[in-house]
């Protein structure tokens, strides 16, 4: 079976472009480094599972909307 890389990273880009939030401000946010997030957004790496949880959680302190439309986009399969 072959992992589809990157669906959380094409969510998290456009939540991250449709609301104004920096990769900086996400890593700061979630206490990483911007490398990460950059790797999540461009697709060279996945999240696991517990990351897209702390997304959401890093998300919410910076804008509840956002966190929602991540939520809504993700579980639901669309990017």
């Amino acid at each position: 079976m072959i992992k589809v890389m990157g669906k959380a990273g094409r969510v998290l880009r456009q939540v991250l472009e449709d609301y104004s939030i920096s990769q900086t401000k996400l890593a700061n946010e979630l206490g990483i480094g911007r490398s990460n997030v950059y790797r999540w957004v461009n697709e060279v790496r996945d999240p696991n599972s517990e990351t897209v949880l702390d997304i959401v959680k890093a998300l919410e302190g910076i804008s509840p909307e956002a966190a929602s439309q991540f939520k809504q986009l993700y579980m639901n399969g669309e990017s």
